[in-house]
C-alpha cells in the first residue's frame, strides 16, 4: 500500500523519548504493531491528542500547516484515508480551499474532505468549455442530466465565473468557494461512516455515556475494535450495544447472522476468514453454507476456514448434468466422444451423489469429503475445535486419496 502521508510523531511533554514515522494510512495488518510502536513514547492515545507532528511529508503540501500541532493517530489516518480516495481535481478542490480557508487543525480538515467538492479551482484557464462545465457540475453536486449539459453554454458559463472577480488566488490555483459551508461531520471523537477497504460489514456501536454512535469496520485489528468502542463511551468490549447497519457479504451469510446472539468477536473473525477469499471461493461458500446449514457466524467462519475440505462444481443442478459432468470435464476419465450415447450419465451422478451423500442448490453442486462430522467442523465449543483442528491435517492429507476412491 503506498502512503498518503509519512509523519514524524514526538510527545510534546518529553522531546527526550525520541520520536516514530509513521506512514498513512496505516494497513489493517500493522495497526496494532503501530499502536506497540508508539508505546515506548508515551503516546497514541485513543482520544487525547498527544502526537506532535514534528515532520510531514505528502504530495498534500497544505497539510504542512499540521506541523507543531498536537493530533490523534486515528485523526491522521482517517484523514489520509479520505485523501486517498481523491482524484486530481478534488486534490486540487481540497489543497485551494484548505489554503483559502488557513486551515491548521485537523478537525477542519477532516470536514473539509467532505464538502470541498462544492467549490471551483480553475488551474489552467486556456480551456473555457472545461471550466465552465466543471463549475456547472460542482455547483449541482457533480451529475446533471445529459439534456441540461446539451443546452448548458460552457464558455459563456466560465467567462461568468471568471468576471464575477470571487476567485482567490492560491498555490493550488484560483479558488472559488460557490458559497460552501464547513459542516461539523466529525465532532473531534467520532468519525463519520467511511469505507475505505475490503470490509465485510459495517457495526452501528450504539453509544454509551451520551457519545454520538460509529460505524466499526470489520474485519479489524483488536486495538482497531477497542479504539472504536472508547470512542462511543464503552470501555467492555463484551458489554458493547451494536447493529449491523452495513453489510457487503453474501446473501446466505446475512441471512444467517443475529447481532443479538453473535459476539462482535465472533463476526469480526467470520469477517476476516471471508476477506481471505478470493472472488470463486466466496462463490463456493454460499454453496457450502447452503449444504452445511451453519446456524451463527462462528460455523460459517470455520467453513470459510476450511472450505478446501468440500468439492464445488457451480451450475451442476441435476443427477445427469453431475455425472456428465464428472465424466466429460472432471479430467479423471478418459472421455471419448464417438461412445457418447452409451455413456450412463444419470446413473452415474446418481450413484456419486449417494457415495458422497451430495446436496443441489442453486448455486451448483456441494459434497464434504473431510474426515470428521461437519458438526465437530463447525463446532464452537474449544474442546471440540481443538480435536477438529488435530484431525485437520491428516484430513488434508487424506483428501485426494479420498476423492481418487470415490472415482472408483
Amino acid at each position: 500500500m503506498r502512503y498518503v502521508l509519512q509523519v514524524v510523531l514526538s510527545n510534546a511533554q518529553h522531546p527526550e523519548y525520541g520520536q516514530a514515522t509513521i506512514p498513512f494510512p496505516i494497513p489493517n495488518q500493522n495497526y496494532d504493531s503501530t499502536i506497540e510502536l508508539l508505546g515506548p513514547l508515551e503516546i497514541g492515545d485513543t482520544l487525547r491528542q498527544d502526537c506532535q507532528v514534528d515532520e510531514l511529508d505528502s504530495f498534500y503540501t497544505v497539510l504542512n500547516t499540521l506541523i507543531g500541532t498536537q493530533v490523534t493517530l486515528d485523526e491522521l489516518d482517517y484523514l489520509a484515508k479520505r485523501l486517498d480516495s481523491f482524484d486530481d481535481g478534488e486534490a486540487a478542490q481540497f489543497q485551494g480551499m484548505a489554503h483559502k480557508l488557513g486551515l491548521s487543525e485537523i478537525k477542519d480538515l477532516i470536514n473539509l474532505t467532505f464538502c470541498c467538492q462544492k467549490i471551483t479551482v480553475i488551474t489552467d484557464f486556456s480551456d473555457l468549455e472545461k471550466i465552465g462545465r466543471e463549475h456547472y457540475m460542482n455547483l449541482n453536486g457533480g451529475c446533471a442530466r445529459t439534456e441540461d449539459l446539451e443546452a448548458l453554454d460552457e464558455t459563456e458559463t466560465a467567462y461568468l465565473l471568471i468576471d464575477s472577480e470571487a476567485g482567490t488566488v492560491t498555490p493550488y490555483g484560483v479558488v472559488y468557494d460557490n458559497g460552501m459551508k464547513l459542516e461539523p461531520l466529525y465532532n473531534g471523537r467520532q468519525f463519520p461512516e467511511y469505507l475505505y477497504d475490503n470490509s465485510g460489514m459495517g457495526l452501528k456501536i450504539v453509544p454509551a455515556e451520551n457519545q454520538a454512535p460509529e460505524l466499526l469496520w470489520l474485519p479489524a485489528s483488536e486495538q482497531q475494535i477497542r479504539r472504536t468502542l472508547l470512542r462511543t463511551g464503552w470501555q467492555d468490549p463484551d458489554h458493547a450495544d451494536y447493529t449491523i447497519d452495513v453489510f457487503l457479504l453474501q446473501k446466505e451469510v446475512g441471512e444467517i447472522l443475529d447481532e443479538k446472539r453473535d459476539s462482535l468477536d465472533s463476526l469480526n473473525a467470520m469477517c476476516g476468514a471471508i476477506a481471505k477469499l478470493d472472488q470463486k471461493d466466496r462463490a463456493k461458500l454460499e454453496a457450502v453454507i447452503i449444504f452445511a446449514e451453519p446456524e451463527n457466524a462462528g460455523e460459517i467462519c470455520r467453513l470459510a476456514e476450511n472450505l478446501d475440505q468440500f468439492d464445488f462444481i457451480p451450475g451442476v443442478h441435476t443427477p445427469k448434468e453431475y455425472g456428465k459432468y464428472m465424466i466429460q470435464e472432471s479430467g479423471r476419465f478418459g472421455y471419448d466422444d464417438h461412445l457418447d450415447a452409451f455413456y450412463d450419465y444419470e446413473g452415474y451422478g446418481q450413484h456419486r451423489i449417494q457415495q458422497e451423500n451430495g446436496r443441489f442448490s442453486a448455486y451448483g453442486y456441494v459434497s464434504y469429503f473431510g474426515v470428521m462430522a461437519l458438526e465437530e467442523l463447525m463446532s464452537e465449543d474449544p474442546a471440540e475445535a481443538y480435536q477438529a483442528q488435530q484431525g485437520l491435517q491428516w484430513g488434508r492429507i487424506c483428501g485426494d486419496r479420498l476423492r481418487q476412491l470415490h472415482c472408483q
